[in-house]
């Protein structure tokens, strides 16, 4: 008697069990539960990857800044002033040469032209 009922036990433990475990795999495979945990993913991948663009940048920017000093030192435009010499002067690399800009309106059709020549007003 003991044996069957402890066979039979065994048995409804074991189902009730296998039940859970196969219900539980189920939920987990609804297309809601696969859609939040793809989502979850994506989110923690973009997080990962925000994080390595802002440390690259963060890199770029120390590096430039010291490569900034090294040039400067090398060319001498970070020496120290002597005061019995005047200040160096910085020079624009590309400077405006064409003055300023002025603007005509042409009363025939309400528009601004530019007062300089353009080679594709004609066509």
């Amino acid at each position: 008697m003991f044996r069957r009922t402890f066979w039979f036990t065994t048995g409804v433990a074991a189902g009730v069990w296998a039940t859970t475990k196969v219900n539980r795999k189920l939920k987990q495979l609804t297309p809601e539960s696969l859609a939040r945990t793809a989502g979850n993913k994506a989110l923690e991948a973009g997080h990962r990857l925000k994080d390595r663009a802002v440390d690259f940048a963060l890199d770029v920017r120390d590096n430039m800044a010291q490569r900034e000093a090294e040039l400067g030192d090398a060319l001498g435009l970070n020496a120290p002033v002597d005061p019995e010499l005047p200040a160096p002067r910085r020079h624009a690399a590309i400077e405006n040469r064409t003055g300023p800009k002025t603007y005509v309106i042409d009363t025939t059709s309400s528009t601004y032209k530019k007062n300089s020549y353009n080679r594709n007003e004609d066509h």
